[in-house]
């Protein structure tokens, strides 16, 4: 459903959020760990997450990456929106490039309703409201 670097970058801002809710600044490293992600595809992601501002990075021997109060407000919609464009929250569920309400395709319909789903959820989920379950390792980000 998502790029392979949108899940990369969602599951990369819950961690950072996680690990940076103490003011703590995380490294490439510990995130490509954390996330089961190759370092240097990560850092391309987390390079571009940071200049269009979704998160903040510092750098130095105390550097690293991190969430600031605002970036905690962002939404996983706001994540795919910035890495995968809105496509897949407007676009035809078979990709036609005429999909329309007076022209639809057949699965119009039923992908409309569950794209507004979809949508609604990941508008509603914060980056920064799983923290707690994460720690108690009620959700995860990587493969056991």
């Amino acid at each position: 459903m998502f790029s392979k670097t949108c899940e990369y970058a969602i599951r990369a801002v819950l961690f950072i959020a996680q690990k940076s809710k103490d003011g703590n600044k995380v490294s490439i490293k510990e995130i490509a760990k954390g996330i089961n992600s190759p370092e240097y595809f990560i850092a391309k992601i987390l390079q571009d997450l940071s200049r269009k501002k979704m998160i903040q990075s510092a750098k130095g021997p105390n550097g690293g990456f991190y969430l600031n109060k605002q970036s905690l407000k962002y939404s996983l919609a706001d994540v795919v929106k910035t890495i995968d464009g809105d496509a897949i929250f407007s676009g035809c569920g078979l990709g036609l490039e005429h999909c329309s309400e007076t022209r639809p395709c057949p699965i119009h319909h039923k992908f409309k309703k569950i794209r507004k789903e979809l949508y609604d959820m990941l508008r509603s989920a914060r980056l920064g409201e799983f923290n707690e379950r994460l720690e108690k390792s009620l959700l995860h980000l990587r493969r056991a």
